[in-house]
C-alpha cells in the first residue's frame, strides 16, 4: 500500500464509513476513551482521526488534536466537530509517518485502526513515540494477527485481499512493538468476537541517555508502569493485568 492509494481508498469510504463501520467498532473506541481517565488540560493526539467518530467521547477539559491524511475523512471530522461545537479540538491533514509536531508534544497518543492501514507502520509507531512525552501513554486499538497458528495462516492468506480494501490482517503485535521503547501496561480484547485488541503502552523513551522513570506520570496522573531490572515500580489498577 502506498500513501496515495490509502488516501484514495479512505476518501472513497468517507461518506459511508460511519454507517458501515461505526457501530461495529464503537465498543473499541468507547473502551479506549473511558479507560484514559484523562486529566484537565491533558494533551491528546488521535492519529488517523477518520470521520471523528471518537471526538464527542473525549472530555472537554482536554486538548484534542486529530490528524488524518484523507481529505474526505477529515472533512467529515471537521463537520462533526463544528456540529458539536468542539472548541477543544484541532484537526489537521497530516502524514502520520512524518508528523509536523515537535518532540514530546503530547501526554497521550491514540491510534485506532491505524497501524495495519498505513504503508509503513514502523515509521508511524516511531513518530508516535517521538511526539509523545517520556512516561506518556500510547494507545493502539487494532486487529493483530491471531496467536492461533491456524487462524494466523488464514489471516496471512487474506491479507493481500484486504490490502486492496485499505488494511492488512497479518501484522502481529510483537512485530509492531519489537525494537521500540514501548512497554505494554494493559491489553484488552474488544469489538465483535474479540478479534481486536486495545493495547495501552507506556512510552519509555530515553532522555539524556537514561530511561525517564523517576517521577514520570501517565496522562491519567498515575505513575507510569515501568520496569527496572525486571521489577514493577507500580502495580496496575485492579483488573488491569500487565503482559
Amino acid at each position: 500500500m502506498d500513501l496515495e492509494k490509502v488516501e484514495r481508498v479512505y476518501t472513497s469510504y468517507a461518506k459511508i464509513y460511519d454507517r458501515v463501520f461505526g457501530k461495529v467498532f464503537h465498543e473499541g473506541r468507547q473502551s479506549v476513551i473511558q479507560n484514559l481517565n484523562a486529566q484537565r488540560d491533558e494533551k491528546i493526539l488521535e492519529v488517523g482521526v477518520g470521520t471523528g467518530l471518537a471526538l464527542p467521547m473525549y472530555p472537554r477539559h482536554c486538548q484534542i488534536v486529530g490528524i488524518d491524511f484523507s481529505e474526505g475523512m477529515l472533512d467529515q471530522a471537521k463537520q462533526r466537530a463544528a456540529e458539536h461545537r468542539m472548541d477543544h479540538v484541532q484537526l489537521h491533514r497530516m502524514d502520520a509517518a512524518a508528523m509536523e509536531f515537535k518532540d514530546d508534544s503530547f501526554d497521550t497518543v491514540v491510534a485506532a485502526y491505524v497501524v495495519t492501514a498505513v504503508p509503513d507502520y514502523r515509521k508511524v509507531v516511531n513518530e508516535m513515540i517521538r511526539v509523545c512525552r517520556p512516561g506518556g501513554r500510547i494507545v493502539m486499538l487494532n486487529h493483530f494477527s491471531n496467536d492461533n497458528k491456524f487462524i494466523a495462516a488464514i489471516e496471512k492468506v487474506l491479507s493481500p485481499i484486504t490490502k486492496n480494501l485499505g488494511w492488512r490482517t497479518d501484522l502481529a503485535l510483537h512485530t509492531v512493538l519489537e525494537g521500540t521503547q514501548l512497554h505494554v501496561s494493559r491489553k484488552q480484547n474488544v469489538n465483535p468476537f474479540r478479534l481486536w485488541a486495545l493495547v495501552e503502552c507506556v512510552n519509555e523513551k530515553y532522555v539524556n541517555g537514561k530511561t525517564h522513570i523517576n517521577g514520570s506520570k501517565n496522562g491519567n496522573g498515575a505513575a507510569a508502569y515501568v520496569h527496572l531490572n525486571g521489577t514493577h515500580l507500580t502495580e496496575p489498577a485492579p483488573g488491569q493485568a500487565l503482559v
